[in-house]
């Protein structure tokens, strides 16, 4: 059996679903809902571009170096945001939870904090992952507040990381949850759901 399987995570507010490339017209309503492609230091696909952005996150899932997901709202079942596991490693256990975009009406509302603690349940509870991690552009201050909300530390930068679209140079900053914080951690998301 391979590490990562395709899997239906499904929570109160929110479901995680594979992707699939009949998803595509539902992600392209979800970004253009803010018109997140034109946050410059993010990879929200433009209309124009979601198919090969599906295609290049399958085409990752099919190297098991991915599992993308779509995510929905439980109150109306529509798509509103992608998320996914890359950079997965199971010689040793670790994996990184990114690419994850949320339409701007759901923001900063409990379907992210439910969508990262399904996703963590089953990284260290079902997987059993030694280490999470995280990474965002220096530049995107929302992200890093969001993924230090969540309970992950700040492990470092990794300057000059990636060259951008645009040719400019992206610094990367490193989050982690590892095993052992776990608990303490999955309690902290439990508790912000239940307020």
């Amino acid at each position: 059996m391979a590490f990562i399987e395709p899997v239906t995570l499904k929570g109160r507010h929110a479901t995680l679903e594979p992707l699939t490339p009949e998803h595509h017209d539902a992600l392209v309503a979800a970004a253009s809902d803010g018109e997140l492609w034109k946050l410059w230091y993010t990879s929200v696909p433009a209309p124009d571009q979601t198919r090969a952005y599906i295609e290049a996150a399958l085409g990752m899932r099919a190297n098991q170096d991915a599992m993308p997901f779509v995510i929905r709202d439980n109150r109306d079942g529509g798509v509103v945001g992608c998320t996914r596991y890359f950079n997965v490693d199971p010689i040793h256990r670790r994996l990184e939870i990114g690419h994850t975009w949320h339409a701007a009406r759901i923001q900063r509302t409990g379907i992210n904090t439910e969508a990262k603690l399904m996703l963590l349940t089953h990284a260290f509870e079902t997987l059993k992952c030694i280490a999470v991690e995280f990474r965002t552009h220096w530049m995107n201050h929302q992200s890093r507040a969001a993924i230090a909300r969540l309970g992950a530390k700040q492990d470092g930068i990794l300057r000059n990381h990636q060259r951008m679209p645009d040719g400019s140079y992206r610094d990367t900053v490193v989050f982690s949850i590892i095993e052992s914080e776990w608990p303490t951690v999955r309690r902290h998301l439990q508790y912000k759901l239940e307020r």
